[in-house]
């Protein structure tokens, strides 16, 4: 679980579709990393801690 006392600064991923559908926004923190979809944010957000947002990094660059 992240520490939700960090504020996060959400960014669109670099993995989002170029003609702004189907966004993701991703913001970083100190404990690991939050996603949120851009057409939902009032729906809150999904926390990794940083073991398994790296795993999924490494994953997904391949």
């Amino acid at each position: 679980m992240l520490d939700m006392s960090h504020t996060l600064t959400f960014r669109k991923s670099s993995y989002s579709s170029a003609r702004q559908e189907n966004c993701v926004e991703v913001a970083g923190a100190p404990t690991g990393a939050a996603v949120r979809d851009t057409q939902n944010r009032a729906q809150g957000h999904i926390s990794f801690p940083i073991g398994e947002w790296a795993a999924l990094l490494t994953t997904t660059r391949r």
